[in-house]
């Protein structure tokens, strides 16, 4: 079995529901548009949404931390780099860039803290036996 890949880079179009009046990307359309990568990142390590219904572990973030650099304004051809971080065993780090190939400008920096979380009851879980390399989601009996 091969190690799961820990990064990813996802395109994005910057559209006009992303924007303001004057065409520059909206705040909250960055965290949109890295919410997009982490979860195909999380895929791409094995927490599938099929996984997700089966055990009900979900994948929550419990902090963000978001540096604005420049704009990228209505039309802009992005590229958001994500990739897996440092993990102990209960959180893991996930780290973003937002860049503009057109011009190489780094738009948004973002890091953001993750936590497996057993639902319904809320209680947070170990990370799988072997994460992220060769594991398979969840591990332990199914939790």
């Amino acid at each position: 079995m091969s190690a799961a890949p820990t990064s990813i880079v996802t395109p994005v179009q910057v559209m006009y529901f992303d924007t303001d009046a004057g065409g520059v990307v909206h705040n909250i359309a960055y965290l949109r548009f890295i919410e997009t990568a982490r979860t195909q990142l999380a895929v791409q390590l094995g927490i599938t949404f099929e996984a997700i219904l089966r055990t009900h572990i979900h994948p929550v973030v419990v902090r963000t931390t978001i540096e604005y650099r420049k704009p990228a304004r209505l039309g802009d051809c992005l590229e958001v780099h994500g990739r897996l971080g440092r993990f102990t065993g209960v959180r893991f780090w996930c780290e973003f860039e937002i860049l503009r190939p057109m011009d190489s400008a780094q738009l948004v920096t973002c890091e953001q803290i993750l936590a497996l979380v057993k639902m319904p009851e809320g209680r947070p879980i170990r990370l799988p036996e072997g994460f992220p390399e060769n594991s398979t989601f969840p591990s332990r009996n199914e939790r």
